[in-house]
């Protein structure tokens, strides 16, 4: 049995503590403004009573409480415990607070994925001095959990690099149904994203990695015809075709100025 606590008990937080104490572990938690507490978790009046004798933290607020919850909680750690910060703060607050002294092991921890939809079992990659220890803690309980090489700051920066996709494909997505919806077209233009999202994907991605230089003055010009259809004809919300139609118009001029055969 391992002595946890988990600072933050919103959905997230409340989510890996009741799987904590499911697998039979001691689990103090803190929260200023959660309303519950799951069930089995003795809930703490500050953050750093909650930390006092922790063999391993889990901190899972909002990155801008990150630096504070730390300030707080590092300095009462006992020898050889493990301090894993979720927070999606970005690899610089990481690396800096992976560098304040303490007698615990900082671990940065990056969530791959939507916790209130995958529980325990939500990907997760890690990095820095505790993270065999996290991995060994949270691995039985379901985490497919990955160990990124390198120090605090490591695991974020692959998360940050994946939301460039997740979060500008999301957005999208939304972009594209919203205007299917209002042109009535909603049945037919999830099909063509489904269609898209469907089969070999290191195929489509060697696509449009060629393809979108050898063809960005047209498509720029079709995605700034697409933008007015969408907020003109639509009356809808068209900030990522918009967007793509500045990113094509670059890219363009970038491939002119180093390929005179797509000038």
């Amino acid at each position: 049995m391992t002595a946890c606590t988990v600072i933050g008990l919103g959905e997230a937080g409340a989510t890996y503590a009741a799987a904590l104490v499911a697998a039979g572990h001691s689990v103090r938690g803190f929260d200023p403004v959660a309303p519950s507490t799951p069930a089995g978790v003795s809930r703490i009046a500050t953050a750093a009573q909650a930390c006092v004798g922790a063999e391993v933290v889990l901190v899972l607020t909002g990155a801008a409480a990150a630096p504070n919850v730390a300030q707080e909680c590092l300095p009462v750690m006992p020898a050889g415990s493990c301090y894993a910060d979720f927070t999606s703060s970005s690899p610089d607050v990481m690396r800096e607070l992976g560098r304040r002294p303490s007698n615990a092991a900082f671990v940065d921890v990056a969530i791959l994925g939507p916790v209130p939809t995958q529980g325990v079992r939500t990907p997760l990659m890690v990095s820095g001095p505790g993270s065999k220890a996290i991995a060994d803690l949270l691995a039985p309980l379901g985490a497919d959990v990955e160990i990124a090489a390198g120090e605090p700051g490591a695991a974020m920066a692959h998360k940050l690099l994946r939301s460039v996709l997740m979060k500008g494909l999301a957005s999208v997505v939304v972009e594209a149904v919203t205007a299917g919806r209002a042109a009535g077209l909603e049945d037919w233009i999830r099909g063509q994203i489904a269609r898209q999202l469907a089969g070999d994907g290191q195929a489509v991605i060697d696509r449009f990695l060629t393809g979108t230089a050898k063809h960005a003055v047209r498509r720029s010009k079709e995605m700034h015809d697409t933008a007015t259809y969408l907020s003109s004809d639509l009356a809808v919300p068209a900030e990522m075709t918009t967007a793509a139609a500045t990113a094509l118009e670059r890219i363009a001029a970038e491939a002119a100025r180093t390929s005179p055969a797509l000038r």
